[in-house]
């Protein structure tokens, strides 16, 4: 009967325990924050340390642009050559600036890329079914021997 009890109170020491040591492994990541440190915080955004105190640290996010952030808010100290690969951008990004890379493969149609079919008729004028019943409606409205002047 007690030994349900003595195997819980074993699973919750070391549950703390656990708990212990990766708290004690942040304080010591964060003690290793310097001014002039690249940081990530537990957001995701990517900052400089500018100046550290008791509780809070001076975040530069952007040059010029200064934050101040709890020190538990800071989720990982990054080495220089990491930092400088994320934040300037020797990482090829995964959504493109603009919509000039997201075009069809040409494929074996030669030099001219396949065309998407947008729903537009072809046609010489360039009329559509819009316009084709817009034209209809006007006639129908003037056909009781009005001439369309006002």
């Amino acid at each position: 009967m007690l030994l349900p009890f003595i195997v819980l109170i074993g699973a919750m020491f070391l549950l703390t325990r656990s708990a212990k040591k990766k708290q004690q492994a942040a304080m010591q990541m964060r003690d290793q924050m310097t001014p002039g440190t690249g940081v990530r915080t537990i957001g995701g955004m990517y900052a400089t340390v500018k100046e550290i105190n008791e509780d809070t640290v001076l975040l530069e996010v952007a040059p010029g642009v200064h934050a101040v952030y709890a020190k538990n808010a800071i989720g990982a100290v990054l080495e220089d050559a990491e930092y400088n690969r994320i934040v300037h951008g020797t990482e090829t990004p995964v959504v493109p600036d603009d919509a000039s890379s997201l075009t069809l493969d040409k494929g074996d149609e030669g030099d001219e890329a396949p065309k998407l079919d947008l729903g537009k008729k072809d046609g010489a004028a360039g009329a559509t079914d819009a316009d084709d019943t817009k034209a209809d409606e006007t006639k129908d409205a003037k056909g009781d021997g009005e001439t369309g002047t006002k």
